[in-house]
């Protein structure tokens, strides 16, 4: 089931990421971790006979190289950032003169990258011989204005040795092997446009300006409904990826295997670390990234409920999906109804006649999956029952709480009751009783 004006995405716990180039380097004397092994990695031909301190020394020179390409970026040197891209592929030369052009339009305050696990790749070997590298590299970077603290993403390259230099011969590497939707970054495709407005960055593709400044007074005004109904301190900080390629930091645009739904929009969480596999950290930024097919239509109903993901992400990432997804939704209907000529009761008739009699649990995972729309509608009816009792400050104590400290069902149960007085199950009793 689509909904067209409606944002119906969790806060994903995905790691962003992006394709960068390296730059060759020729190694000197003392520039490398062991000189005697620098000089058999260029002797040996296949990469299976390094040993662990020619492994090292060849990690030693690509990071060199990225130390060079990221000094590239910062300083806007493009000479020195294609100085390492194989010149005898002109495609290659091209997308990653285009990736240098629209990286600098962001502004990094930090940024780094540096060769992480070797991977193997027959179809690579084949093409370019047993002695090319194949690696994941990590892109370690912090956008100014935007994120507090550096996140971290992962690409996927391949290098050979040419006349005692790395070149960089595939950008495109192992993509399949990389963190899910991560690396598929608004500076890999087209050129973009970046807008900025306070603190708000929206980034469109370069021809679509116009669209950009109009999605920049939207989300301004989003960010001004969220800080209305979200107590805790956010400095709104947010960015707003609305590019018409459907491959930017997304794989699906789909949701649940039930009753289904279209995701108008998603909030991408950020973290510094490895970006495959469970988080263990403190998330750290986000992104708001917007389906293609609705970007042109972006209103401030649309976009209030992601920007409380990013409001609210930061805190921790242990909050139950009820409260995560009815948070978003309580600020976003709260915003609908700060003016007085727009109203939600369509939507509270349909939930408390509707989906509220059947509501046996919390929603979780398995709930919104079967249905979303049933889940989202009795998300926001706890969550309008739990301000209606603790105040918003209440409920931000709560969310908070969550966050932080609930990691098992027991400490889970113990908050519920703390805050509210009733274990999750007659908490589900009191909500649907709630007239709203």
């Amino acid at each position: 089931m689509k909904h067209p004006r409606r944002l119906l995405a969790g806060v994903a716990a995905l790691a962003l990421a992006a394709t960068a180039g390296v730059v060759a380097a020729r190694v000197q004397h003392g520039s490398s971790p062991d000189s005697s092994a620098v000089a058999a990695v260029e002797a040996t031909a296949a990469p299976g006979l390094l040993d662990d301190a020619q492994k090292k020394a060849r990690k030693g020179q690509v990071d060199v190289v990225l130390a060079a390409r990221a000094t590239a970026v910062l300083k806007g040197d493009l000479r020195r950032f294609l100085a390492a891209v194989d010149p005898k592929q002109p495609q290659l030369v091209a997308r990653q003169r285009l990736l240098f052009t629209n990286l600098r339009k962001f502004g990094f305050t930090k940024l780094t990258y540096f060769a992480a696990d070797e991977r193997e790749s027959p179809e690579l070997t084949t093409k370019y011989g047993p002695g090319v590298f194949t690696t994941r590299v990590m892109m370690r970077y912090q956008l100014t204005g935007l994120d507090a603290k550096p996140v971290q993403t992962d690409l996927g390259y391949a290098f050979v040795r040419r006349a005692g230099a790395w070149i960089l011969v595939e950008d495109g590497a192992i993509d399949g092997e990389l963190s899910a939707d991560g690396h598929r970054q608004p500076w890999d495709y087209q050129e973009v446009a970046v807008v900025r407005r306070g603190r708000v960055v929206v980034v469109v593709d370069k021809r679509e300006p116009a669209l950009g400044r109009k999605i920049a007074k939207v989300s301004q005004g989003s960010v001004d409904a969220v800080r209305r109904h979200w107590p805790r301190p956010w400095n709104g900080a947010v960015m707003v990826v609305a590019m018409a390629e459907p491959r930017v930091m997304a794989l699906l645009w789909t949701s649940g295997s039930g009753s289904g739904w279209t995701i108008a929009a998603k909030a991408v969480t950020l973290y510094d670390g490895e970006p495959i596999g469970p988080k263990t950290t403190t998330p750290v930024s986000s992104r708001i990234v917007v389906n293609p097919a609705v970007r042109k239509q972006l209103d401030e109903d649309l976009l209030v409920h992601e920007m409380t993901h990013v409001a609210t992400v930061p805190i921790g990432n242990n909050t139950p999906i009820w409260l995560v997804e009815g948070l978003a939704e309580y600020v976003r209907c709260a915003s609908i109804e700060d003016d007085p000529h727009w109203t939600v009761d369509p939507y509270r008739k349909t939930v408390r006649t509707k989906y509220l009699p059947g509501m046996k649990v919390l929603p979780g995972p398995a709930e919104f999956d079967a249905d979303g729309d049933r889940s989202y509608g009795q998300s926001w009816w706890i969550t309008a029952y739990l301000q209606s009792k603790l105040g918003e400050k209440g409920v931000a104590s709560l969310y908070a709480d969550l966050a932080v400290h609930s990691t098992n069902e027991a400490t889970y149960t113990s908050i519920i009751k703390k805050h509210t007085g009733k274990t999750p199950e007659q908490l589900v009793a009191a909500v649907k009783k709630f007239k709203g």
